[in-house]
């Protein structure tokens, strides 16, 4: 039976940034990737926003995680040549009964430690003249990057240090041993010994650790599919910044993002599903041109059309208040050398290098 140190179930971008801090740590890792390619999940399927941090609760995992992670994405993309812009964002209110939906978010920033400048409606437009708002918050630090860059990036540095990726290899059986686990793989019987497994499957991460033998069940959440879809701006777009609304259940609202052409694309909408898919509806279109002209009353018609669709980690489901991380080591379910990584949606790919700080750190601590 082959033995390896450590082995990363999940090669998204969360699950590379474990490898990365894992590798650099001299913990001999090997990845496992169900696809045919890394980053083919939800980490290639976002907005590509470095998140500043502004809406999660005061001392979740999200808030804190978020805030270190920004700061370490821009120096990880200034020092390794990748591709990103601090192009700021205005969150906005679409109407007078909105404000006070912006002061709440100024607060909850505040409480994270992130400032966020409160414009008036001509202040806005000035910035922006396209845009129609009531009034607007701006968030200086909210940014863009080239997401597969960075995970080739995090790959590359994974790499270059012993770690080993091994893709279209799904897990199929986890048998916890005394100090060790042993992994199936693509169906055949144990094949593989680790001290230690980090379950950063994304979406699946509550199915892959439902193959774990003696697993408690009242510690794996459901996982509930919350489908977002995008669609693409025809033409240069009018505007310099990303522009928000107000966030709405299961999201952040139907938002304007850039990328780093300048092209505009908007989403994700939200719409909760019992199998996941990456097709765009093209008749969700009628919802989009709505959203859009809350904020943007200049959008034409014809001038959006389907670009791609993603799905959330969500382990809370509609209705429910947003989940935060949950980073679940023996503490939690009482088998050492196992570490899940449930609800790793937004603002995963800005927090992924803080997040895999912490998380080897706690499987080291164990």
């Amino acid at each position: 039976m082959d033995e390896v140190e450590a082995v990363v179930i999940g090669a998204g971008v969360v699950g590379l940034a474990v490898a990365r801090e894992l590798a650099s740590r001299g913990h001999e890792t090997l990845i496992l990737e169900a696809a045919a390619q890394p980053g083919a999940g939800a980490s290639s399927r976002n907005s590509e926003v470095i998140h500043a941090g502004l809406y999660y609760p005061h001392g979740s995992l999200k808030a804190r995680l978020c805030v270190a992670g920004r700061e370490r994405l821009y120096d990880y993309c200034r020092k390794r040549g990748i591709a990103h812009r601090c192009c700021g964002k205005l969150i906005v209110a679409t109407d007078s009964t909105e404000l006070c939906g912006l002061e709440r978010i100024a607060a909850a920033a505040s409480a994270n430690g992130v400032a966020l400048q409160p414009l008036e409606r001509a202040a806005a437009l000035a910035l922006e003249p396209q845009l129609e708002c009531a009034g607007a918050l701006h968030s200086p630090l909210t940014g863009i990057v080239d997401s597969h860059a960075y995970m080739l990036a995090l790959l590359a540095d994974a790499e270059s240090r012993g770690a080993t990726l091994l893709c279209g290899s799904t897990v199929t059986r986890l048998v916890p041993e005394e100090r060790a686990l042993v992994l199936g793989v693509n169906g055949a019987g144990p094949s593989l010994r680790a001290q230690w497994v980090i379950n950063s499957a994304g979406i699946d991460a509550p199915a892959v650790a439902r193959l774990i033998e003696g697993h408690p069940a009242q510690h794996i959440p459901r996982a509930y599919f919350a489908k977002g879809s995008y669609f693409t701006l025809k033409g240069r777009s009018p505007f310099q910044r990303l522009i928000y609304p107000l966030p709405i259940p299961g999201g952040l609202g139907i938002h304007l993002t850039l990328d780093l052409a300048g092209r505009a694309r908007f989403g994700p909408d939200v719409q909760w599903v019992e199998a996941y898919d990456y097709q765009v509806d093209p008749q969700r279109a009628a919802m989009f041109y709505d959203a859009v002209r809350a904020y943007w009353p200049g959008l034409a018609d014809g001038m959006l059309q389907p670009g791609y669709a993603g799905v959330r980690a969500n382990i809370a489901g509609p209705g429910a208040p947003a989940g935060d991380f949950r980073i679940d080591d023996a503490a939690v379910h009482g088998l050492p050398g196992l570490l899940n990584l449930f609800g790793i949606d937004s603002p995963g790919l800005t927090a992924s290098l803080a997040l895999a700080s912490e998380a080897v750190s706690r499987i080291e601590g164990a």
